[in-house]
């Protein structure tokens, strides 16, 4: 089992529709670690890590907006080395 640690930029309508109440939901759905939160310029900003079949799946899941209200105009996706062990949380 491969683990997977990435962190998204989230750039649409992503503050003020509870993306990021969804986003955790999704995360705890799938036993994610990781953590969500608003950014200055309006974007939402996400690690998560896990097994990298299930991070793929999630990334899929937050492609589609997790919140109807939402809409994700575009994702920037990096690797990172960070890596979250107490569950998914936000900030």
């Amino acid at each position: 089992m491969t683990n997977k640690n990435i962190e998204i930029i989230v750039f649409g309508r992503v503050q003020g529709v509870g993306f990021r109440y969804s986003t955790k939901k999704v995360a705890d759905r799938m036993n994610l670690n990781g953590f969500v939160q608003n950014l200055r310029d309006g974007s939402v900003l996400i690690h998560v890590n896990g097994e990298t079949s299930i991070v793929d799946e999630f990334v899929s899941k937050i492609k589609d907006s997790p919140t109807s209200y939402g809409r994700v105009d575009n994702m920037k996706i990096t690797n990172i080395n960070e890596i979250h062990d107490k569950g998914f949380i936000i900030k």
